[in-house]
């Protein structure tokens, strides 16, 4: 799962103001406010993610879910001053009596805060327009995809917001301007990347436009709203598309097409005015750990010596004997190729056979498992050459299932690794944290639906152990391939850790990274994302090691339900966190 990172806004009330020294009690309530209070004011002020959690209810919600969150430079600077504000508040708090998941809310804020002031230097290598989470990319996803449409308020609010792109999309213009004007400019590939999206968002003309299919798409099952309703929005969606919106788009193409002779092709962050501090920053934030480029780099290498051992001597069973072992994979994938014209609808029934297959075995490794329904979907068209597959979570009103997007672009299809895919974007994996996550009531709100998000180690960290847990469990016993298909995905997050360093810290190229293993479009991921590709590996190591910890530690008590219960009860954290709270789960257990 990939979200742009959100600003925070503090606004001090008489609650959050209260003696946090009176007694235990009111030590904790006095806590449990504060905390609320900055919650309810982050969300607030970044209406879009209000829109995604329904965070708050009625005339309020409403109001939120007509606008968009804003990005101005003036609106980034209030936001850090306040983080600022809000961590010398936590700061003044005597904590020690809280409890334990109290002190992990609490040592989560203060991470998020932290990560949030330590990033203000850097925020401008976050290139506006990239092609993986760019503005141009984010609100089309949005709008297409999160934004309610249950009734005719939502069609109207729906309507408003689209009126309002252009003006948000003209102010990421302004800074994109900017930056190019200061030498900050994306790398020749990935604008040239950005450009075909914008080229394949503004042909076909406003009628086909996603903004105006997908809102038909959606008020169709929206039994309140005639026929004569829905053309008339459709009509209005067109309209606003049509004068507002695709200019808009088409004026950040000519920027970048301006912008692009004076580009190169050099990945890194190295290349930018102390790259190396901006990439050693999101290394820590994303992976929420203390290792340098160089540690996480020769963990790849180690990794991948490994795995590629295993992986060979499961090849050579199927015959395969000849060539390195990315070789014989993609000799492996080209002979299980689907032969159908257009295989797409019956990869996307495998994906969901597979994904019913898992609800039944994960039965067996947990006690408590998500109410909300989990799908598959076929990534949209205007994101699908560019998109990893990825989750998005259920609404919390029930009306939106988690969703797993599968990007089918072809003419090459995912087969081998269809399985383990499934296992990480859905279940056990990132369907059974977000969602788990979302419906636990032992949570505060902001706990349950991340309003402090913490990098990418403990989610993406789930994921892949979650794939391990089915080779643990002989969920592959009889399918060869599927097992190498996990053992790739594993291999490949493990040539993550190479690659990302790699590019950013050793001055790797985009063919290394390529010659390495990763395809194009997931080494140009790396180059606009930096870090994030290396909390899979990094999250998934430090969550075995906890379990073995627990293990040798409980001995015959230990029980793996437990353990799973405890991780995911607690939560998106810092893996610090996640440490503490296991810990302290240990100690329980043995007193117990």
């Amino acid at each position: 799962m990939h979200t742009p990172r959100r600003s925070i806004v503090f606004l001090a009330t008489a609650s959050a103001a209260l003696s946090f020294s009176v007694s235990l009690a009111a030590q904790a309530i006095s806590f449990d406010q504060w905390a609320d209070n900055l919650a309810s004011v982050k969300v607030r002020n970044d209406p879009e993610q209000a829109t995604l959690k329904q965070y708050f209810n009625g005339k309020e919600q409403d109001g939120l879910d007509r606008k968009l969150t804003p990005n101005s430079i003036v609106q980034r600077a209030r936001d850090v001053a306040a983080a600022k504000k809000a961590l010398a508040q936590l700061d003044k708090m005597n904590l020690q009596s809280l409890s334990v998941q109290q002190r992990a809310s609490a040592a989560t804020i203060r991470w998020n805060l932290q990560n949030q002031i330590d990033s203000y230097p850097y925020a401008d290598y976050n290139f506006v327009f990239n092609q993986f989470g760019g503005l141009h990319v984010q609100l089309v996803n949005f709008l297409s995809q999160a934004h309610p449409i249950r009734n005719q308020r939502d069609v109207e609010n729906y309507l408003v917001r689209l009126q309002a792109v252009a003006g948000k999309i003209d102010t990421g213009i302004l800074q994109a301007r900017g930056l190019g004007a200061r030498g900050i400019l994306m790398p020749t590939f990935l604008t040239q990347s950005a450009i075909g999206q914008l080229d394949r968002f503004l042909e076909g003309g406003a009628e086909a436009n996603v903004l105006v299919v997908s809102l038909k798409q959606r008020m169709a099952n929206v039994k309140e709203l005639t026929p004569e309703a829905q053309q008339q929005a459709a009509a209005s969606a067109e309209a606003i598309v049509r004068q507002s919106v695709m200019p808009s788009y088409q004026r950040v193409r000519t920027l970048l097409q301006e912008q692009l002779p004076q580009t190169n092709n050099d990945a890194g962050l190295w290349r930018l005015p102390n790259g190396d501090k901006a990439y050693a920053l999101l290394l820590k934030q994303m992976t929420s750990s203390s290792y340098t480029p160089e540690q996480v780099h020769q963990i790849g290498l180690r990794e991948v010596a490994r795995i590629e051992k295993e992986m060979d001597g499961l090849l050579v069973s199927l015959g395969y004997t000849e060539g390195s072992i990315k070789e014989r994979m993609a000799k492996l994938e080209k002979d299980v190729q689907p032969k159908e014209a257009d295989p797409r609808p019956a990869l996307l029934a495998r994906y969901e056979e597979v994904l019913r297959d898992a609800e039944q075995r994960s039965r067996e490794l947990f006690d408590i498992t998500p109410k909300a329904p989990v799908v598959v979907k076929r990534e949209p068209p205007f994101t699908e050459k560019t998109a990893a597959a990825h989750y998005t979570g259920p609404a919390n009103d029930g009306t939106r299932p988690g969703i797993f997007w599968a990007p089918m672009p072809g003419p090459v299809f995912r087969i081998v690794g269809l399985r383990t895919l499934t296992y990480h974007e859905g279940v056990p994996g990132h369907h059974f944290q977000v969602a788990l996550q979302q419906e636990n009531s032992k949570q505060p709100r902001y706990r349950r639906d991340r309003v402090f998000p913490v990098g990418s180690a403990y989610g993406e960290g789930w994921a892949l152990y979650a794939e391990q847990l089915a080779v643990e469990n002989h969920w592959y016993d009889g399918d060869v391939v599927g097992h190498l298909g996990q053992l790739d995905a594993e291999l490949f997050r493990a040539r993550r850790l190479v690659v990302d360093t790699g590019l950013h810290a050793m001055k790797w190229t985009r063919q290394q990274g390529i010659d390495y293993g990763i395809p194009a479009v997931e080494v140009e991921r790396y180059v606009a994302m930096p870090g994030q590709a290396c909390a899979y590996k990094i999250g998934m190591l430090r969550i075995l090691e906890l379990r073995a910890r627990a293990q040798q530690a409980l001995g015959e008590r230990f029980s793996l339900k437990a353990f799973h219960n405890t991780v995911l009860e607690t939560g998106n954290v810092p893996l610090p966190v996640l440490e503490q709270v296991v810990d302290e789960w240990i100690a329980a257990q043995k007193k117990s």
